[in-house]
């Protein structure tokens, strides 16, 4: 976790290798802010399984 302050009001936020989101007024950072690159979706392990979502469905 890393600590900043919105750029847009100044409330201490939280986020994930230099990326945040407020949610007091809805600012969000670019991604490639970041503190390192984003993984890509063919480094994802879990990529194509089934994860159960189905039995989480209501109905």
């Amino acid at each position: 976790m890393t600590y900043a302050e919105c750029r847009q009001c100044g409330t201490l936020i939280a986020g994930l290798d230099g990326r945040y989101s407020c949610g007091v007024c809805g600012w969000v950072n670019h991604h490639s802010e970041g503190h390192r690159p984003l993984p890509r979706a063919e480094d994802d392990e879990h990529r194509g399984r089934d994860c159960g979502a189905d039995a989480n469905r209501l109905g």
